[in-house]
């Protein structure tokens, strides 16, 4: 089934792409979120009108491309957003959210595609973003992710928490594996018993008359005589 997203949607798409989707998924969770709509004819032409609106504020030629680069070296945009004591953020910052900020501090209109982000920025802290404006012409956006309500502390502290996430999850991931070796252990000693017990049983001599009875020698000697007695044909005379 195919749906226009409404809002950016991870391991799905970004806002605005038509998207193939499982239909139970685009029913129960995507529209009743208001995150997609159906992807009908008349909406998907408005949004590639849009699209041809929008591409005409960006660059069109290498010089142009270069002039708008100088108005974003001058620009540092900051992402206000919910972070945890680590620094990790309740979401991300998406390169949608950064053509949107650009355009509404900048009026400039970079294609999103062109952001050079190989994932969304999921921590705060100071960025440099790469963006291709036009062949030969990249330039590197400033962005601030800031706790919300607060301000970035000193990039030695960013590197200190940083740290601490890191080997919180390799201690995790440690104690995981632990517990991993200790199951696996388990059940290998539970599979090694049980060959051994196979195998004794293998080896087991069967005793007599487990497969077949023993018949005596002399039974057939002792047996009674079963045979049916000949007819004695009486002469009457």
């Amino acid at each position: 089934m195919q749906v226009i997203l409404r809002t950016d949607v991870d391991n799905v798409g970004l806002r605005g792409e038509v998207v193939d989707v499982a239909p139970g998924f685009a029913r129960n969770f995507l529209i009743p979120r208001k995150l997609a709509e159906r992807a009908t004819p008349g909406r998907v032409a408005e949004l590639q009108k849009l699209e041809q609106r929008r591409a005409r504020h960006e660059a069109q030629s290498f010089d142009q491309a270069q002039e708008i680069a100088k108005t974003i070296e001058q620009t540092e945009l900051r992402f206000d957003v919910k972070a945890g004591p680590t620094g990790t953020l309740f979401g991300s910052v998406t390169t949608t959210d950064i053509t949107d900020e650009l355009w509404n501090k900048a009026k400039v209109r970079v294609d999103r595609r062109k952001i050079e982000l190989s994932e969304p920025l999921k921590r705060i802290g100071r960025y440099d973003v790469p963006i291709e404006l036009f062949t030969d012409v990249t330039v590197a956006l400033r962005a601030l992710v800031v706790p919300e309500g607060g301000e970035l502390p000193p990039e030695e502290e960013l590197e200190a928490m940083r740290a601490a996430e890191e080997a919180e999850a390799q201690a995790a991931a440690e104690e995981a594996g632990e517990q991993t070796d200790v199951v696996e252990a388990a059940v290998a000693e539970v599979e090694a018993e049980e060959a051994a017990a196979a195998a004794a049983a293998e080896e087991e001599p069967e005793p007599p008359g487990a497969s077949e009875r023993q018949v005596p020698e002399d039974a057939f000697e002792r047996a009674p005589d079963t045979a049916p007695a000949a007819e004695t044909e009486t002469e009457v005379r």
